[in-house]
C-alpha cells in the first residue's frame, strides 16, 4: 500500500515535486521517501544507468568540523586517510567524505545497515570531543544522488569543474558552485555505473531540483526512486 507522505512527521523538501512525478512513497528513517517514481522496475532501473535524479534526503548523515575532528573520528574506529576532498569508505558501507583537514561528512549506507552515522552521533559531545563541534547535515543539508552515463556531460551545463569520469576519480570531491548556488559533489559509483551524490543547503532543495532537472532534459533524464539506486548496486 502506498504511503500518504503528509501522515510522517518527517518529509524531504522535495516530496511535492516527486509527487507531480507519480512517485510512490515509502518509510525510511522515519521520513517519506519515495521508492519508485512513475514507472515499473525494469524502466527505473535503466532510466538510473542512463541518466537519474534521486533525492537521497531520507538517509543518515551527519558533519563535525574542528582542529581535533580527526583524531576523534579515528578513535571512534573511522578509516580517513591525510588527503582532502576525498570519499573513504567504511566497512559497514558508510562513507566518510573528508573536506578539508578539519571538515567532515559521514554518509550512511543506501540499505540502512550502518549504523556509523547514529553511533558517531551518540559519541559525540562537548566534553569528550575537544576540538570537534557537529555539524547537524540531516537537518541542514539536502542530498541527491545523479546517476548514469550521461551524467559527466550534463555537469558541463550547469558546473565549471570538469566532472567526467576520465577527469574526475571515483570517490573525488568538488566543492564548487552547481547551477550558481555551492554543493559538494562526490563521485560515488554505484556498481559499473556512474554517479555522483551532491550535498547543498536544503532550502535550495525545490531550486536545484528544477536546475538540474532541466539541465538533464536534453539527455533523457528523469526522476528516478530509491529502488532504482539500490538495484544499480
Amino acid at each position: 500500500m502506498a504511503l500518504n507522505p503528509s501522515t510522517l512527521p518527517a518529509r524531504s523538501f522535495l516530496y511535492r515535486e516527486l509527487q507531480k512525478f507519480g512517485a510512490v512513497f515509502g518509510e525510511v528513517n522515519g521520513y517519506a521517501s519515495a521508492m519508485t517514481v512513475g514507472a515499473d522496475a525494469a524502466a527505473e532501473a535503466a532510466q538510473a544507468r542512463s541518466l537519474g535524479l534521486c533525492d537521497l534526503s531520507a538517509l543518515k548523515r551527519i558533519g563535525f568540523k574542528g582542529w581535533a575532528t580527526a583524531e576523534w573520528l579515528t578513535s571512534q574506529g573511522v578509516t580517513l586517510e591525510d588527503a582532502p576532498n576525498r570519499v573513504y569508505p567504511q566497512g559497514d558501507g558508510a562513507r566518510v567524505a573528508r573536506l578539508s583537514k578539519g571538515e567532515f561528512v559521514v554518509l550512511g549506507d543506501l540499505e540502512g545497515r550502518s549504523t556509523l552515522p547514529d553511533r558517531l552521533g551518540g559519541a559525540w559531545s562537548m566534553a569528550s570531543a575537544n576540538g570537534c563541534f557537529r555539524v547537524p547535515r540531516e537537518d541542514a543539508s539536502a542530498w541527491l544522488t545523479l546517476t548514469g552515463a550521461e551524467g559527466g556531460a550534463m555537469f558541463a551545463k550547469v558546473c565549471g569543474v570538469d566532472l567526467r569520469p576520465h577527469k574526475f576519480p571515483n570517490n573525488g570531491i568538488a566543492q564548487t558552485s552547481l547551477a550558481r548556488m555551492n554543493a559538494i559533489i562526490m563521485r560515488a559509483d554505484r556498481g559499473n555505473t556512474l554517479a555522483y551524490d551532491l550535498v547543498f543547503d536544503l532550502a535550495s532543495a525545490v531550486y536545484l531540483w528544477g536546475a538540474l532537472l532541466d539541465a538533464m532534459a536534453e539527455f533523457g533524464g528523469k526522476p528516478v526512486g530509491l529502488d532504482a539506486i539500490k538495484a544499480l548496486g
